[in-house]
């Protein structure tokens, strides 16, 4: 029973309500490779990376200048996906925090589950149509990565991102300044300059499991082609799934109670 029991639990931990530092770590590692992965087979698929929303913005003010109006609005498009993603998590954890449900961060996952199953399933079919996969594409994938990045920043208050790098690696520097800091003088006035040693390991394990990530994601992209994307669903779904299951159970037992006894 315990080798069932316990993996349950763990999942439980990763995404349910009752937040950790430490799941929240976990579940923040997990992420950062899939973001990884979704990225680097995103730009195999398309030409564009879709997590981080900086090289969007800077493309559309490229092309606006050179007079490339459809690159333009493509990169419009997908900021505008990534934005309405992290508004729909937005609204998702709230309506399930209201009703004090378990899984108000799972619903997102699973929804970007499904939407990179879709796109895992149909994507050698989507990428037939000249002139709509690109976009159509970019949209999606910014979408999935908005929902992501938004799940991971509300429990961990933004402690923790995981679509982009730029500012764990900031953060990286900062601390690893401190460490090599040579702390000459120490009083009250000039206090000692420590670095958060704990801090580093998180953003240095980060790093690597978005680095991870995209190393699977392009080989992945690269020998199976879209079907990549299914491994990845299913690895959220398991992330996800047992605080899903938990207020479904709550649901049919509320339901059985009030159902009229004949």
């Amino acid at each position: 029973m315990k080798p069932i029991i316990m993996p349950i639990k763990f999942a439980r931990r990763l995404s349910g309500s009752k937040r950790s530092t430490e799941s929240n770590r976990h579940l923040g590692f997990t992420l950062a490779f899939v973001a990884g992965s979704t990225n680097a087979g995103a730009f195999l698929a398309v030409r564009q990376y879709t997590s981080h929303m900086t090289g969007m913005v800077s493309s559309m003010a490229d092309n606006v200048v050179l007079g490339n109006i459809d690159l333009a609005f493509s990169a419009f498009g997908g900021i505008i996906a990534f934005l309405s993603g992290a508004a729909t998590t937005a609204v998702m954890v709230n309506l399930a925090r209201r009703r004090h449900m378990h899984s108000e961060f799972a619903f997102p996952l699973l929804l970007e589950a499904i939407l990179m199953l879709c796109f895992g399933l149909l994507g050698t079919q989507l990428s037939k149509i000249e002139g709509m996969f690109v976009p159509v594409t970019v949209m999606l994938l910014c979408f999935m990565m908005g929902l992501q990045n938004a799940v991971i920043t509300k429990l961990s208050n933004a402690v923790i991102r995981t679509t982009h790098l730029t500012g764990i690696i900031t953060d990286l520097g900062i601390e690893l300044g401190k460490l090599f800091y040579w702390n000459r003088y120490i009083s009250e006035k000039e206090p000692e300059v420590l670095a958060d040693r704990d801090r580093i390991l998180v953003l240095t394990i980060l790093t690597l499991s978005f680095f991870g990530g995209g190393v699977i994601g392009a080989l992945g992209f690269k020998f199976i082609g879209y079907a990549l994307t299914i491994p990845l669903a299913l690895l959220l779904v398991l992330l996800a799934a047992v605080p899903a299951i938990d207020d479904l159970r709550v649901y049919l037992q509320r339901f059985q109670e009030k159902k009229p006894h004949l």
